[in-house]
């Protein structure tokens, strides 16, 4: 398979990395990543005692989680991941993503 690069401005070779997952066992719903992505990507989700999903508001949320909400909308900036604390975002190569 051939390798995907983009470039810089300045004409350097780069290769975008997109959002695959986010782990929600590690994650801490702090919102860091969702603050840096200008693109909709990211939401913030609730997650009961059973470890379910659920809106933010809900009654029954035991701690809040972020989520993939949009992932057709990365652009591949790496952005969230470099603000993420508790190593929770998995990233996937633009050469995967065209491969799949």
């Amino acid at each position: 398979m051939s390798e995907f690069q983009a470039l810089r401005r300045d004409g350097t070779p780069w290769q975008p990395m997109f959002i695959e997952e986010i782990n929600g066992e590690t994650c801490i719903g702090c919102g860091r990543c969702f603050k840096v992505c200008t693109h909709d990507v990211l939401a913030m989700m609730g997650m009961t005692e059973d470890d379910e999903l659920v809106a933010p508001d809900d009654d029954e949320v035991e701690r809040m989680v972020m989520t993939i909400a949009n992932i057709g909308n990365c652009v591949g900036c790496e952005s969230c991941v470099q603000v993420c604390g508790s190593k929770s975002i998995t990233l996937i190569s633009a050469a995967d993503v065209i491969a799949a």
